[in-house]
């Protein structure tokens, strides 16, 4: 697996201006490779296909991209180890709390036990589901829109599971509210 991430990063450093991949180069102790912030927004005609895959939740049930279309949906890749993923993480439960009639918010942990991983929701108060993904399936079947090791990283899908926005990094909550609306009014 780490061979595969690695190669994957290294495919992505094709372009000199790439800080993902010069981070991922570079190396270093923090364990993580921090998006920069960038958002990437896609009009209804530019978004490809709906979003495909499966993964278990912590319980033992499974979760499918599927199972999220209907109305928008907030896809968060994250980990507890994470200091962007903390920073962000009250932010996410708040609008949560605010469009959580309008859209739904799946958390996707990339690398935690379930019990690091439910303490970390505990002490946030995340009460939106979380799957486990410690297989990479999640992050492989998204490649397209998430980069390896850019945690955390914030997808937006419309009703119909299309990626309709992306933040590589700490999303700001004034941005993701924004991207959030834009794509509930998309399906009012």
């Amino acid at each position: 697996m780490v061979v595969c991430l690695g190669l994957a990063l290294a495919g992505c450093s094709s372009s000199g201006n790439d800080s993902l991949a010069q981070q991922a180069n570079a190396g270093g102790e923090k364990g993580y490779v921090a998006g920069d912030g960038s958002v990437s927004e896609y009009a209804p005609e530019q978004r490809g296909e709906p979003v495909q895959f499966e993964a278990e939740m912590f319980d033992g049930s499974t979760v499918s991209a599927e199972s999220l279309r209907g109305k928008p949906a907030v896809v968060n890749f994250w980990y507890a180890g994470c200091a962007p993923c903390r920073a962000e993480a009250p932010d996410l439960v708040a609008l949560h709390h605010e469009y959580q009639d309008r859209a739904q918010f799946l958390g996707v942990n990339l690398r935690d036990q379930q019990p690091t991983a439910e303490a970390f929701e505990r002490n946030y108060g995340v009460d939106y589901p979380s799957a486990s993904d410690l297989n990479g399936a999640v992050l492989l079947a998204l490649s397209d829109y998430v980069p390896p090791q850019a945690v955390p990283t914030t997808l937006v899908l419309d009703e119909q599971g299309r990626v309709a926005a992306r933040v590589l990094g700490k999303a700001d909550k004034s941005t993701l509210d924004a991207l959030i609306k834009d794509t509930v009014a998309e399906s009012a």
